[in-house]
């Protein structure tokens, strides 16, 4: 799981990366137009982390109809999703990236970019179900795999068409986006093609109560989808926020954001694997008497994963002049700044994460998106407005706000979850 989220992030990195050569303007157009794509695929990706969850229940309860039943909802609800986010996008995304771009040429080439990238957005509505589908099972392979087939495609594409290699038309920014939606569009087809081979009794399971049960997911789900959209939302409208920092600072936090993403997945894949586990085991319906010893061993290891990520952290921004050498020394002095922000951010972040899992495995889906939503509209979002444009703060400091967000959340996740090595988890 960890390396798949880390390849899913890593083409954002890598297409970073490969953009910052045209220079500080397409790379703050493609972090508008990030915001506002991101923010679509985020939505889908929170509707298919609370499928993961029904999936691992069903899964543990042996039974081939309830596995198929939260295979066929899930779908559904993402191709639904899918929709009603391109009509919005459509309606709305032009005036969103006129009212934020910095200059005009931010904007056209935001627009094209953000076109283009639909094409994602609509791959993804099965791949991330499908991807989704495969973990909650215990086979995080095949998402893997799907990566390893369309990665290098993916990142190979998008630099001929960037800079006009190998015979193909030079398209500059536009280029990251069409390899994007060829990586996506193979990544899904592989997926396909493994659900097509598998042999499985739940194919052949009758779909009898699919109503119902969509209902019920979309119960289930809707409180893990808004912890997951409110999150991309308010990093969005904190985004909108960043733009009106000159294009050096601006550049720094969108080149930074990726690699907080990407490095920080061996956290997260932690945490969610914990999740999926703690699901597996309660939908078998049978006494688990190892539970205290299993959620201390995940503990240290969020531990350990929180060092190994501060290390990389670390070294990532002193290798700025390395990865980043076509850029202005403003936006290179400017992450810099991030050091002390980033050696700090994974330790309480990785050990919220567990919380919120652990607490979605059982249930406690509303209680979970009480905390996110607090911790980002009623501190993160009006925190980042007051320092970005009533005191213009330096980037540092709305970067330092990451760190503040998830201590804010600590208090309510580990009053909650630890009081539950004193007895069993409810069901």
């Amino acid at each position: 799981m960890a390396l798949r989220m880390i390849m899913l992030f890593g083409i954002v990195v890598a297409d970073t990366w490969l953009v910052a050569a045209l220079g500080e303007q397409s790379v703050a157009a493609m972090g508008l137009a990030d915001a506002i794509g991101g923010l679509l695929l985020g939505a889908q990706n929170a509707f298919s982390n609370a499928a993961q969850i029904l999936v691992a229940r069903a899964w543990g309860s042996g039974k081939a109809s309830a596995l198929k039943d939260a295979f066929v909802s899930s779908i559904a609800i993402n191709i639904a999703v899918c929709c009603v986010g391109l009509a919005l996008l459509f309606g709305f995304g032009d005036l969103a990236l006129q009212s934020t771009a910095q200059t005009p040429e931010v904007y056209a080439q935001a627009r094209i970019y953000l076109i283009i990238f639909t094409g994602v957005i609509v791959a993804e509505a099965l791949g991330q179900s499908l991807s989704a589908f495969f973990n909650g099972c215990g086979d995080t392979k095949s998402p893997l795999y799907s990566y390893l087939v369309s990665v290098p495609v993916n990142l190979l594409l998008s630099y001929a068409l960037i800079h006009g290699h190998a015979g193909l038309p030079q398209m500059g920014l536009a280029g990251a986006a069409v390899g994007s939606v060829v990586g996506a569009a193979l990544r899904t087809g592989y997926l396909i093609y493994c659900v097509v081979r598998m042999e499985a009794a739940w194919k052949n399971a009758v779909l009898t109560r699919f109503k119902s049960v969509f209902w019920d997911h979309l119960k289930f789900a809707l409180p893990i989808a808004a912890t997951f959209f409110s999150a991309r939302a308010s990093t969005t409208a904190c985004t909108f926020v960043y733009a009106s920092y000159d294009v050096y600072q601006f550049a720094a936090l969108t080149l930074i954001q990726p690699w907080i993403q990407v490095v920080g997945t061996f956290g997260m894949a932690w945490a969610q694997a914990t999740g999926i586990v703690v699901a597996q085991k309660l939908g078998s319906d049978k006494d688990w008497p190892d539970q205290v010893a299993f959620l201390r061993m995940v503990w240290k290891g969020a531990f350990i994963t929180a060092f190994l990520v501060s290390v990389v952290y670390l070294a990532v921004i002193l290798s700025t002049d390395i990865f980043y050498s076509a850029l202005d020394e403003k936006t290179k002095t400017a992450l810099l700044t991030f050091i002390p922000v980033l050696i700090l951010l994974p330790w309480p972040k990785n050990s919220n994460a567990i919380c919120g899992n652990t607490l979605r495995a059982a249930g406690r889906t509303v209680y979970v998106m009480n905390i996110f939503l607090g911790s980002q509209w009623l501190f993160k979002v009006p925190a980042t407005i007051f320092l970005v444009l009533f005191l213009k703060a330096p980037v540092v400091w709305a970067l330092s706000l990451f760190l503040l967000e998830e201590i804010v959340k600590f208090l309510p996740f580990h009053w909650t979850v630890p009081r539950w090595f004193k007895g069993p988890i409810a069901r």
